[in-house]
């Protein structure tokens, strides 16, 4: 499948949904305590973030088209996007965003971790969060020229130090819900 037959030809759902490599992946819609997880983590970040004018956060399901070429189209749980590249945001996410956060349960909803991570360091990703939810802990991923540059874990109550959003200062403790 191209990037716009899934575009024309795949159906508006809530269900998150996929194009990788040209095959379509649909997966389980995500538990209450997923879902829980996101908003919190969007509305921490979105109030760091929309005061200081560094651009938007977004939320799944919006299609994220890493590549037209590879035909790749990832659903990220949350992703940001600074005003400098605003531009991306046209009738879809047509570029990486800045910043990528998946909240990773026991069993990831669609592909491996591991493969997502990659797609983003080789497409343009500047940062990954991994949340997870079990270890309560952030892995946080720096990218640089297609590949990591920076891993580093984050306990429950220790400030989420991040490239990209260099004045957040927020613990996942702070963040989440007890």
């Amino acid at each position: 499948m191209t990037v716009e037959e899934y575009f024309a030809y795949t159906p508006h759902t809530l269900r998150p949904m996929e194009l990788i490599h040209g095959a379509v992946r649909v997966a389980d819609a995500p538990k209450p305590r997923h879902q829980s997880a996101v908003a919190e983590l969007f509305r921490a970040l979105d109030a760091h973030v929309r005061p200081r004018r560094l651009g938007k956060m977004w939320l799944s399901p919006l299609d994220v088209v890493l590549s037209d070429r590879d035909l790749l189209i990832v659903q990220p749980d949350l992703f940001f996007i600074s005003s400098a590249r605003e531009w991306v945001v046209d009738d879809r996410v047509r570029a990486a965003p800045d910043l990528v956060i998946e909240v990773l349960s026991p069993n990831p909803r669609i592909g491996k971790t591991g493969e997502r991570v990659r797609w983003f360091a080789k497409y343009g990703v500047r940062e990954c969060w991994l949340v997870h939810q079990d270890q309560r802990t952030v892995t946080v991923i720096t990218f640089e020229d297609g590949r990591q540059s920076l891993r580093r874990s984050f306990q429950r109550r220790e400030a989420i130090v991040s490239r990209v959003l260099p004045d957040f200062t927020m613990s996942l403790d702070e963040i989440l819900e007890q």
